[in-house]
């Protein structure tokens, strides 16, 4: 059975235990232990996630939308391969798209960066954000990159600065907006377009501010250890989830989505009609209050959360033996 029906299954037991008065704490733990995620089932995920089979923004733009046209260009420096954004319709509602985009090959990769965007791809990024603000269109980014690009000539063009002012400037765009995460969310440059409304994570995608191999090497001290870290981490949909950090998951087919994209395609196209319903309704001054409401409670940690104190404790654990 999928992990996810599982771990439903507990919180439907937990739920009727506390309607009927029952005491079964112990056997719920004992549940939990049980089907608990090990360090092998992350790192499928981290593996999954990453698959260059996995569908990549373009192939769920082209599957969600009735019509897409393809922008180019920051108006400042250059186009970058590695975001892509433009104009498309679903059932009659036009969206601006925005996305990192990767190859499935060695050549598209190579073309595309790997999904390492630029300043300029950034910079694209807002230009057509705020192009969608002003004609009253509403916003969807897809998430899919390890971070931004690290190198000299990203640095040159100011690539830190290129995220801070996206980060501020997405916060207060007076539009609905609605991200998915669907490979890899890696650090600033996940967060370079993921300020939203809405932000999901497909089934067996990741969500981190380190790549495990980074976090294993500086951390603890041994690049072997990236299994281990991805564990400690908490990187998968599931337990990026449960911390409140995302508003959903978007489910997969066994396997992942690339065995069939046209199922996860279908749910995404689901998740933002139903969203959009709903924030198309709402003035800029409501929209921008409640994300900003959401942004200051992903940074929020409540000590008494078990799932808090059970990384409190594996963070003790590892640094006093590293």
């Amino acid at each position: 059975m999928d992990e996810s029906v599982i771990q439903s299954k507990i919180e439907e037991i937990k739920v009727l235990a506390e309607k009927e008065n029952i005491n079964i704490s112990k056997e719920l733990d004992d549940l939990k232990a049980k089907y608990a995620p090990s360090s092998e089932d992350t790192w499928e995920k981290v593996q999954l996630a990453r698959s260059i089979d996995r569908p990549n923004t373009l192939d769920y733009i082209n599957l969600i939308c009735d019509d897409f046209v393809e922008l180019h260009g920051d108006r400042y420096f250059g186009d970058d391969p590695a975001m892509i954004g433009g104009i498309g319709t679903i059932d009659g509602q036009a969206v601006t798209f925005i996305g990192h985009q990767r190859g499935h090959n060695m050549k598209e990769n190579i073309e595309r960066n790997y999904g390492w965007a630029y300043p300029e791809g950034y910079r694209k990024a807002l230009r057509l954000a705020e192009q969608a603000e002003k004609f009253h269109r509403p916003v969807v980014t897809f998430i899919d990159t390890a971070g931004a690009y690290p190198g000299v000539s990203a640095e040159e063009r100011g690539i830190g600065q290129a995220i801070a002012v996206n980060l501020k400037k997405f916060s207060v765009l007076k539009t609905p907006i609605i991200s998915f995460i669907i490979g890899e969310g890696g650090s600033g440059g996940a967060l370079g377009i993921g300020v939203s409304d809405k932000i999901y994570m497909l089934e067996n995608s990741i969500y981190s501010v380190i790549s495990p191999e980074g976090f294993a090497s500086i951390l603890l001290r041994d690049a072997e250890r990236a299994k281990e870290a991805a564990e400690i981490m908490k990187v998968t949909a599931q337990d990026v989830d449960e911390f409140g950090i995302v508003h959903g998951i978007i489910p997969e087919v066994p396997g992942g989505a690339q065995i069939d994209p046209a199922f996860t395609a279908e749910e995404i196209k689901k998740t933002i009609l139903k969203d959009l319903k709903n924030l198309m309704n709402k003035t800029p001054n409501q929209l921008i209050r409640y994300r900003s409401k959401k942004i200051r409670e992903i940074g929020h940690v409540n000590e008494n959360n078990d799932k808090v104190q059970d990384l409190f404790s594996i963070f003790g654990k590892v640094f006093g033996r590293s």
